[in-house]
């Protein structure tokens, strides 16, 4: 068995690098391409660039989403990974951050960005489990994920009519320039590649649940769950971490909080919402803890930044947070604490 859980192992490593590296690439040649077409640089950095770090959560939930499609079985990694995602963003990846430099919350976020991160939340606590109290199952529904994407554009929409009245520019420098044929080649390399990587992702980290839950004798959703919360979860918020901690050793410290308030909110409209409407995902009731947990970090993070400054004690206690999280993951999984 030894064997087989290393080569799963392998696969999620592989398909974690897959998905870092062709995300890169990807976003890096469609900026290019999108700079021969004269858009602006600003619609570009907050669109094609923005998108670009929940790349990999986009590549592993749909790819989830069609292999449960086809297997008839439940999305606990496609929902596992950007619930595990949005709260690791916030507990670790923002944690580390400030523990390299404390952050400044400006105004505009206050007003602007938390409102929307508490709102989508809130919106998918609520569905999940009105779903859950009509139906019996837990799920995120294809209308909701229709719901979930209309949102995004309409979000996407205010961002950049937003960020033309208020004359916000990017720097145009910041987008390489490289040859028209060559940006198109590296964007279906990088496609393909994010594309793979998420297959490997999924591949692994199923199979790693299944033969994990096979031999202890426990629930294998449960075993996928905890996968797609941890493994799958930190693997992909690997862009938002390089990013946010890169900017927070900078000195950039709003970088850092406006990239995790960013991340997740495209991780639920997005990345949730297109899985939806791809195959409506199906999880078990132990997504509602998970739900909460998730809320409670965004209303957290929203109630410390409300004293306009984030110091290091409470990067501290965030990471605390997230491994007395990881903990109970473990706990449950394993029925030493019983789930609802």
């Amino acid at each position: 068995m030894f064997p087989k859980i290393l080569i799963l192992i392998i696969f999620i490593v592989v398909g974690t690098i897959f998905l870092v590296k062709f995300c890169n690439l990807f976003v890096n040649s469609a900026s290019a391409i999108a700079k021969k077409m004269h858009i602006p640089p600003m619609i570009i950095g907050l669109t094609v660039v923005a998108m670009g770090t929940s790349c990999p959560e986009l590549a592993v939930s749909v790819s989830d989403s069609i292999r449960s499609l086809i297997s008839k079985t439940n999305a606990n990694i496609a929902i596992g990974n950007v619930v595990g995602s949005n709260i690791c963003n916030i507990l670790l990846v923002l944690g580390l951050s400030i523990i390299f430099t404390p952050i400044i919350v400006k105004k505009s976020s206050l007003k602007k960005e938390f409102p929307v991160l508490l709102g989508v939340s809130l919106l998918l606590v609520l569905f999940v489990l009105i779903a859950g109290g009509i139906t019996g199952n837990y799920e995120v529904s294809r209308w909701m994920g229709i719901v979930f994407v209309i949102l995004e554009i309409a979000y996407m929409i205010f961002l950049i009519i937003d960020a033309k009245k208020n004359k916000l520019e990017n720097d145009s420098e910041e987008i390489k320039d490289m040859k028209l044929w060559k940006a198109i080649l590296f964007v279906i390399i990088g496609a393909i590649g994010i594309a793979a990587g998420g297959e490997f992702v999924v591949f692994g980290a199923k199979g790693l649940a299944v033969t994990g839950a096979t031999a202890m004798g426990i629930n294998s959703d449960l075993a996928e769950s905890l996968v797609g919360l941890t493994i799958v979860a930190v693997g992909t918020s690997l862009p938002e971490l390089v990013t946010s901690v890169v900017a927070a050793r900078k000195g950039e410290n709003d970088i850092a909080l406006g990239n995790v308030i960013g991340s997740n909110i495209f991780n639920i409209l997005f990345v949730l919402g297109l899985s939806a409407v791809v195959n409506p995902l199906t999880t078990g009731n132990e997504i509602v803890i998970d739900l909460i947990v998730m809320m409670t970090s965004a209303l957290l993070l929203f109630g410390i930044s409300l004293t306009k400054k984030i110091d290091r004690k409470i990067g501290i206690i965030f990471i605390f947070f997230y491994i007395m999280y990881l903990t109970y993951l473990v706990l449950r999984t394993l029925g030493i604490i019983p789930q609802m």
